[in-house]
């Protein structure tokens, strides 16, 4: 049997280029691609060389602010596995986010934080 592994997710953000700077920020990531996409919108993939997260936006139109977690198929948090916990939580701080739910228990250590779309990463590391 073959190795499978998780290539990519999309989610849809307010402001693809802003998210997708962010996400680089925190997370040591670079922009992979950038453009036009589906219904007229823009999407950035943002990650590393063998992973990343499409953020897109179909441009001015109304969220819906539902429980993630009592809506089927929706998403509830993204993980992501970083080598030095404590840089990145001050990098979220700094740019003036709360961080919550810390945890220390095996395998790793990890916080929880919302990004500007209400989007809850899971920060862990298994240092």
């Amino acid at each position: 049997m073959t190795k499978s592994f998780l290539e990519h997710v999309n989610i849809t953000v307010s402001d693809p280029v802003a998210t997708a700077n962010r996400l680089a920020d925190w997370f040591g990531w670079h922009i992979r691609w950038q453009g036009a996409a589906r219904a007229g919108g823009t999407t950035v993939h943002v990650g590393s060389d063998d992973s990343y997260i499409a953020v897109y936006s179909l441009g001015n139109t109304n969220s819906s602010k539902e429980d993630n977690y009592l809506t089927h198929g929706s998403l509830n948090h993204v993980g992501v596995v970083v080598e030095d916990l404590g840089a990145v939580e001050k990098k979220v701080l700094e740019g003036g986010y709360t961080t919550r739910n810390h945890a220390d228990y095996e395998p790793g250590r990890r916080f929880y934080f919302d990004d500007d779309d209400g989007i809850e990463f899971e920060v862990v590391s298994y240092a």
